[in-house]
Order: C-alpha cells, then structure tokens, then sequence
C-alpha cells in the first residue's frame, strides 16, 4: 500500500509539472491559426509566391525587399532604399535599387535575406515570438490571416528597436 502512495504521488506531481508547463512562444494561438492559413495558401499555390518585407526608421529612411519563391524554390530579389534628400524641405528620394536573379540569391548585403515563407514562420516560432522577461512581443496576421509582423522591442530601447520581420503582402504569382 505504501508503494501505491509513492507511486500516486509521483504521478500526481509529474501531472502537476506537466500541466503548468507555460507556452514558450506569445500568441501561440493567433500564430497557430496564421500558420495554418499560410499551409492552405502555400497549397492552393503550388508553393508559388511573392512577398514585400518592408522597414522604417524615426529618420524617414525605409526599405522593401521583394522576394519570388516558384515550387518551393526562391528564384528573385528586388530591393529598395528611400529617404530624405536633405533638402529643406526635404524630399523622399531612391538611393539604392537593385535586382537579384535566381543565380545571384542573397549575393547583395543590403535588404532581407532571401528565405522561404516556411523559414520565416520557423523562425519566428524560435526567435522572434519567443516569451520575453526583457522585451514585448508582437504579432500580427493581416495578409489575410498569414503573418503580416512578428517580433519584439527590448525594453529600454528608444529607436528603431524592433527586432523580427514587418511583410507587407503576400501574393500568389
């Protein structure tokens, strides 16, 4: 009988630990549910797109970077860079514009790195949604349910702080 008692209360703590084991990512939900749409994208696509991830800064400078993805395989980049001139007033003005071929992938430095839309959601599950003590997390799913941002703020930080991805559209091609 003792034994069953031992064996009971181990059970019941393992149940315990078990149950209040926290989610380690934020908006594991809202991130479930966009995952899923961009599954059922992805399919209805033949795993065949086009996204913008786009970013700014308290300067006015900002950026897009537009990457092609056909079968699964990424065969285009395009970026470009906007700011002001300078002027008084000043004007928004291009001052870098590039385009990259399926033979030249990720050869430039500026702008996001070519990746899959599998990898960016991967990423954010184990990098940028990650539970913070440090930081706030965000998320959003505005490209009709699929992830339109993910990431976080460190506390303390005053400009340009966030750290993860802000995508502008994604589009079946």
């Amino acid at each position: 009988m003792k034994n069953n008692i031992y064996v009971l209360v181990l059970l019941l703590t393992s149940l315990l630990f078990v149950a209040c084991k926290k989610d380690k990512i934020e908006y594991k939900s809202d991130f479930q549910n966009s995952y899923k749409a961009w599954l059922n994208f992805k399919d209805a696509n033949a795993n065949s797109y086009r996204y913008k991830v786009t970013s700014g800064s308290w300067t006015g400078e900002s950026t897009e970077t537009t990457i092609t993805v056909q079968s699964g395989k990424i065969v285009h980049r395009s970026f470009i860079a906007k700011g002001p001139n300078g002027n008084r007033p000043p004007e928004i003005v291009t001052y870098e514009q590039w385009e990259e071929d399926e033979a030249a992938i990720n050869s430039k430095t500026n702008g996001f790195k070519a990746v899959t839309m599998d990898e960016i959601y991967e990423r954010a599950r184990q990098e940028w949604l990650v539970k913070r003590s440090d930081g706030k997390v965000y998320f959003e799913a505005k490209n009709n349910g699929m992830m339109s941002s993910a990431g976080y703020v460190p506390d303390g930080c005053q400009d340009d702080c966030f750290r993860g991805i802000n995508i502008a559209s994604i589009e079946k091609i």
